[in-house]
């Protein structure tokens, strides 16, 4: 079963954001739209690259009114040494979420058993705490923030504009469609 269009389930969860810990939950989702992005564990090879990409688009996020959360199954003490060990981690901003009790990996989708890690999985959730786009793959494949965030943006994008949908390649300020009958056969 998709997640899309569900609510995030409940959870309590430890982060390292901003030199302190703090509890996340279902409800700091809630109010903005929330970009969370999974990946296996702290101290790993394309991990760091991949935070690094987030926190350098990070103020675009912030733009766009939307908080950006990486989950890892590691704890938020790991969190904050690898914050302070690694310069590409270093440079984050936003919380760096720990989920030692696999809790988010299993409600996400994205936990490997045998592992006991998580999927490089990206979730796009709206301010009502709903999963609007859902991406996962093998962990082998670091992401392109980019692409979320013009993700982030098409969704944004069609909840303030019900009955326009974002053609592929679709960016921020460029036409949409308006399905209709007349479109069929025609694109």
């Amino acid at each position: 079963m998709s997640l899309i269009n569900t609510p995030v389930q409940p959870f309590k969860a430890q982060a390292f954001h901003n030199g302190k810990f703090v509890e996340v939950t279902e409800a700091s989702l809630k109010g903005k739209w929330s970009v969370v992005i999974f990946m296996p564990a702290a101290f790993t090879f394309n991990c760091p690259t991949e935070v690094e990409d987030a926190a350098e688009h990070y103020a675009e996020f912030q733009k766009a009114g939307a908080e950006v959360y990486i989950v890892t199954t590691d704890t938020h003490f790991s969190h904050k040494v690898w914050h302070e060990t690694s310069a590409a981690v270093g440079k984050a901003k936003f919380p760096l979420v720990g989920d030692p009790t696999h809790q988010l990996t299993r409600a996400f989708g994205v936990h490997i058993d045998e592992e006991g890690l998580a999927l490089r999985g990206t979730f796009v959730i709206n301010p009502d705490g709903v999963i609007k786009t859902m991406e996962v793959h093998d962990n082998a494949i670091a992401r392109d923030v980019t692409e979320s965030l013009r993700k982030l943006k098409a969704a944004q994008y069609v909840a303030s504009h019900p009955g326009e949908v974002c053609p592929a390649k679709w960016k921020e300020g460029e036409k949409t469609l308006k399905p209709s009958l007349d479109l069929v056969g025609k694109i």
